[in-house]
C-alpha cells in the first residue's frame, strides 16, 4: 500500500466514525488528516522525481564511463590509470619500459626519451626516479669481454 492509498484509507475511517467538525477534537482530527494528505501527496511527487533524476544519473553514468573507455583506453592499457603513454601513434611497442616506484609501488610508463633523461618523477606519489643506463651498459661489456 502506498502512502498516498494508506492517507485516503485514514480519511475513509474518520469519515465512516461521523467526526463533527464543529467540536475541537473533530477541527484537530480533520486538520491531522489534512495534513496527512499533504504529506503524502508531497512525498509522492518526491518519489516520481527522484526516479527521474536516478534514470538520468544512470544515463549520464553510462555516457562518462563510454567517454572514459574511450579516452583512457581502459581495455588496452594495462595501467589501471590510463593516459601513461601506452598506446600514443607515435610510441611504438618498444620505446615504452615499465618502471617500478620503490616508494609507491605504481608501475611507471617511460619511454626511451625520459629514459635518455635520466630522470622522471613518479605520477602517483611524486618520488623522483633516476635511471643510471651507463652502469647496465658497463656490466654488459665487463659480462662480454670475459667470454
Amino acid at each position: 500500500m502506498t502512502i498516498t492509498e494508506r492517507s485516503a484509507y485514514i480519511r475513509g475511517l474518520a469519515e465512516g466514525l461521523g467526526i463533527d467538525d464543529s467540536t475541537k477534537e473533530g477541527k484537530v482530527i480533520n486538520a491531522l488528516i489534512g495534513c496527512i494528505d499533504d504529506m503524502a501527496l508531497t512525498i509522492s511527487d518526491l518519489e516520481a522525481e527522484l526516479e527521474d533524476l536516478q534514470e538520468q544519473v544512470d544515463t549520464i553514468d553510462e555516457d562518462l564511463g563510454d567517454l572514459e573507455q574511450d579516452y583512457y583506453q581502459f581495455d588496452e592499457c594495462q595501467h589501471e590509470e590510463g593516459g601513461c603513454g601506452c598506446h600514443d601513434e607515435e610510441v611504438t611497442e618498444g620505446d615504452i619500459y615499465e618502471v617500478c616506484c620503490p616508494t609507491c609501488g605504481d608501475i611507471v610508463c617511460i619511454d626511451s626519451d625520459m629514459l635518455g633523461e635520466g630522470q622522471t618523477t613518479c605520477p602517483n606519489c611524486g618520488e623522483l626516479l633516476e635511471f643510471d643506463l651507463e652502469d647496465e651498459e658497463g656490466a654488459k661489456s665487463e659480462g662480454e669481454s670475459d667470454k
